[in-house]
């Protein structure tokens, strides 16, 4: 796996240190204790959605996975350590032969969520699975955060695409990820060339108000324009005057003009008298893209304007208010002792200030009504009831430290749509609320 392919500068060697300072410290007491090899099962779950949010969107899986693979303690890595004091030299020595060798279970990526979902299982010996924590919950709640984003504006969108323009509002790197997100929420092409290069993503881009400045007058700009990328290209009509600039576009370019786009002002006003002119100007099938600061809220409100696409950047790259999901990765069970035949015992944090979680190695299924309505998400522990056996929702990820289940882009964003479409219609409703199912518990109970 070349480290261009999971968004990281060409130089890192490895996704080693993608992790805090204190898994490596747990292992080497673990070590020293003789506890390190007892067989573990780690969950990843939030305890509630953010906000308003009705549910969430699993996003993140495919990089999770390349992550995984790539988690190699190299002799560049395992001298940063050792010059840091961070770990002894026993400790330095079993990082050298890391190799994940466990299994891990999640909801497939693309699916939806609720609180106290196990949305993914990490499960192996402690020392192994520890050092996994933070590579995955910062890849799964940066990325289904956004993905669920993404999920709510292509709601609001309806049929009309959606074009992800955030890269310029947002880390490089996290840009890309960002962009990988809002594809498998439902966002049709990319303004990001990293993206499309990475992970095959359409992308799309004609101009800026620099172009248009750029030459003496407007007219020159669009003709510009229309001689490099033809008379199918989008014009940006509003850096003087948008009536003028309607006018000029559809004859430099004529009424095969593709497209106007429209940044600002009064969106849903300046759309309409777009629209009427265009159609007067004979440019009848020049479709206008709209950009602006746009989130969901937005989107929606302009759900009966002529508008034909979408751009969305900075609320979108920020998860619209909620950049990250408050995903954890706790301990669940745990064997007795070292002994790979001894028996699993549920363990969890129990406190106050709501962290109380929930021990016992889960599965999880959706229940749906008559007419295949979602109706709720079902947790639990030991045996799965018979009526939810072909419902369950967590599938093989990896089996013995080897991936089984990488998947193309595509197949994730089609699943996401299927999955939000079989949610009650309550889901789209962006008006705040509590998760559109209830989370139901089967044979579990509080850890100590």
């Amino acid at each position: 796996m070349n480290t261009a392919d999971l968004g990281l500068p060409v130089d890192v060697p490895s996704t080693a240190l993608f992790t805090d300072h204190y898994e490596l410290t747990m292992l080497q007491a673990a070590l020293k204790a003789g506890t390190a090899d007892r067989r573990s099962v780690f969950e990843v779950f939030t305890r509630r959605l953010p906000e308003g949010r009705r549910y969430g969107v699993v996003a993140g899986t495919g990089r999770v996975l390349d992550a995984v693979e790539n988690f190699r303690f190299d002799a560049d890595v395992l001298g940063f350590l050792r010059e840091r004091n961070v770990v002894n030299e026993e400790t330095l020595e079993w990082l050298a032969a890391y190799r994940f060798s466990g299994d891990v279970w999640g909801y497939p990526e693309g699916e939806v969520y609720f609180p106290g979902s196990p949305i993914m299982r990490v499960e192996g010996s402690f020392a192994e699975c520890v050092l996994l924590e933070t590579v995955i919950l910062s890849i799964l709640n940066h990325d289904s955060a956004i993905a669920a984003a993404a999920s709510r504006m292509a709601s609001a969108a309806g049929d009309r695409p959606l074009i992800e323009m955030g890269a310029r509002r947002t880390h490089e790197l996290a840009a890309v990820a960002a962009s990988r997100a809002a594809y498998v929420g439902g966002f049709a092409t990319t303004s990001d060339l990293a993206a499309g290069f990475r992970y095959g993503i359409p992308t799309v881009g004609t101009s800026a108000h620099a172009f248009t400045l750029l030459h003496d007058n407007e007219r020159d700009a669009f003709q510009a324009q229309v001689d490099s990328l033809g008379r199918n290209t989008t014009l940006l009509v509003d850096t003087y005057d948008v009536t003028e600039a309607v006018r000029t576009a559809v004859e430099v370019a004529g009424p095969e003009l593709g497209a106007v786009r429209i940044d600002s002002g009064d969106l849903l006003l300046v759309a309409h008298r777009v629209r009427q002119q265009l159609d007067e100007l004979g440019a009848v099938n020049t479709k206008i893209v709209v950009t602006s600061d746009l989130d969901e809220y937005a989107i929606a409100s302009l759900a009966a304007a002529p508008v034909d696409a979408y751009g969305v950047g900075t609320q979108l790259v920020t998860g619209s208010g909620h950049p990250t999901c408050s995903m954890v990765y706790k301990l669940v069970a745990r064997a007795e002792s070292a002994d790979p035949k001894a028996p699993l015992v549920p363990v969890a944090k129990k406190s106050s200030g709501g962290k109380t979680s929930i021990g016992g190695r889960k599965w999880a299924a959706r229940r749906v009504d008559g007419d295949g309505v979602a109706e709720a998400e079902v947790v639990g522990t030991g045996p799965v009831p018979a009526e939810l056996a072909d419902r369950q929702l967590l599938v093989e990820l990896v089996k013995g430290g080897e991936v089984v289940a990488r998947e193309p882009l595509d197949v994730v964003r089609d699943r996401h749509a299927v999955a939000r479409g079989n949610l009650p219609l309550s889901a789209a409703q962006l008006s705040r609320g509590e998760a559109v199912l209830p989370t139901e518990y089967v044979h579990l109970r509080s850890g100590s």
